[in-house]
């Protein structure tokens, strides 16, 4: 089995691959810059950690998504924590995730989310999960 994990340099998506490797699967790790304002060190991150690991790092450039869709995460005169909420910015990974899967012949994808049903964001449910992977498997 072959996975793309959407990897950020992380806990969560360094874990989800170390695991993975663990279990025998061949991990195809994908970082997305959408523009933030941690690419720099978030980038680094993940280099590190994913060279660590020994694999081989793919970087999907979609910076300008952040000019587009601003939030704390991607503006520096909007608030970090107040305005953390970038919409959208879960299904372009996972859809961004699902085209790269197709074309490396990966069997699934895999992405790391601070997931709690009672979240204030509406894209890290269960339900925003399960719809998102509904249209997926149509694409």
């Amino acid at each position: 089995m072959s996975v793309v994990a959407l990897v950020s340099g992380g806990l969560d998506s360094t874990l989800i691959a170390y695991l993975a490797i663990e279990e025998g699967v061949k991990i195809h790790p994908i970082f997305v810059n959408y523009g933030q304002r941690a690419l720099d060190r978030e980038l680094a991150a993940c280099e590190g950690a994913m060279r660590k690991l020994g694999l081989e790092l793919t970087v999907a450039d979609l910076s300008g998504y952040g000019v587009l869709i601003r939030s704390g995460l991607t503006d520096p005169s909007l608030r970090v924590l107040e305005d953390a909420f970038t919409p959208g910015r879960n299904m372009l990974f996972l859809l961004v995730a699902a085209a790269h899967a197709y074309q490396v012949g990966a069997d699934a994808i895999s992405i790391g989310l601070l997931h709690e049903e009672t979240s204030l964001f509406p894209d890290q449910t269960s339900a925003f999960l399960q719809e998102a992977e509904a249209l997926i498997s149509r694409i």
